[in-house]
């Protein structure tokens, strides 16, 4: 029996809707607000304002988790005054600095919400636009990340390699991670379980979050400049953060390198053809000596290049079969917010 193409797109733009579980227009979720803090003294107490400010103007149950990553300066201590004036929220206390990666991981773990948001503390996500994704919630939606149409406050170096990077992750990955998407997304509270059942060391939250798949939808914005404060990621971070994150989702790396050493071999052997015929046909003598180091120099490259992709690989071998907690919590101060994970909280995520 043939079927006809109206009848695949109809069966396919039924299988969207089928996919969603709508809450209803005027469902409200507990919400936690995530979000990892290093040395962020001068923007945490704006930082909180505002986002109590939305949350409040809900009128929902909320609490805002607020890790503190191995801070340096007075971060850890107005977290506390924070805690001891407002008991929605929560403050997360790691026992040194382990990367915003795993701090960010940390604040997951501690949620209670049945949504989750994830914000940057420097407030260069604008927590004003949780209203707008939970609309999105509302829809049946698991995953609203957060697409940036423009960076402001950023150099314009570090927009171009920010472009170009996730458009090279998403190319190479088998992972269909959106590209100009940051950290900044509300997520249900199965999709931060599994998110949270991915313990890998080296982690790419961006990565992770998409593989985990689940029903997603953008929500574009214009992020805003750092509120206050001066960033800790210079670019020799960023060259590492993007080296972890194409290693962490693809091996394309180490097929480059196969397929290099391939070419560089046959060309070589073609070569090493044609100066032998030459030297037989016409009493050549093999000549040449700044032409053979440069070859021998191209080699050893091309041979270095490849010891230190695979290098790479083996290094994080090394460190995922140690089997090491992701972080150490020295303290934890927890909010008032009951956790939507008790089977008698009598809510639905």
């Amino acid at each position: 029996m043939d079927i006809s193409k109206n009848e695949i797109t109809a069966f396919a733009n039924a299988g969207i809707s089928a996919s969603l579980s709508p809450r209803g227009a005027t469902a409200m979720p507990s919400i936690s607000v995530v979000a990892p803090a290093y040395n962020e003294q001068e923007v945490l107490g704006e930082f909180h304002r505002r986002v109590t400010e939305v949350l409040a103007g809900l009128g929902c149950d909320y609490e805002i988790v607020l890790v503190n990553d191995g801070s340096r300066d007075n971060t850890l201590a107005l977290m506390h005054a924070l805690r001891e004036r407002d008991p929605h929220v929560t403050v997360v206390d790691l026992s040194r600095n382990f990367g915003k990666e795993i701090a960010l991981s940390a604040g997951l773990d501690h949620t209670k919400g049945e949504v989750v948001v994830i914000l940057d503390s420097d407030l260069q996500d604008p927590p004003e636009l949780i209203p707008e994704m939970l609309a999105s919630w509302r829809l049946g939606y698991d995953v609203v990340y957060g697409v940036r149409t423009q960076r402001d406050g950023e150099t314009w170096f570090k927009k171009l390699t920010a472009k170009y990077f996730y458009r090279l992750i998403k190319k190479i990955s088998r992972v269909n991670i959106p590209t100009d998407t940051g950290d900044f997304r509300l997520m249900t509270r199965r999709a931060v379980d599994a998110v949270g059942k991915l313990r890998e060391e080296h982690r790419f939250m961006k990565g992770l979050f998409a593989w985990i798949g689940f029903p997603s939808i953008p929500v574009f914005y214009r992020r805003d400049p750092r509120a206050a404060g001066t960033t800790t990621w210079n670019y020799w971070n960023l060259w590492n953060f993007a080296l972890e994150g194409i290693t962490s989702f693809t091996v394309a790396p180490l097929k480059v390198a196969t397929y290099l050493g391939l070419s560089v071999a046959v060309l070589a052997l073609l070569y090493a053809a044609f100066v032998v015929w030459k030297a037989l046909m016409f009493s050549d003598p093999v000549q040449g000596y700044p032409s053979l180091m440069a070859a021998m120099l191209f080699l050893g490259g091309v041979q270095l290049i490849s010891i230190g992709l695979l290098g790479e690989y083996v290094g994080r071998i090394f460190n995922e079969v140690k089997q090491r907690p992701l972080y150490l919590v020295n303290r934890l101060l927890g909010s008032d917010l009951r956790d939507a994970r008790l089977p008698d909280s009598g809510k639905t995520p």
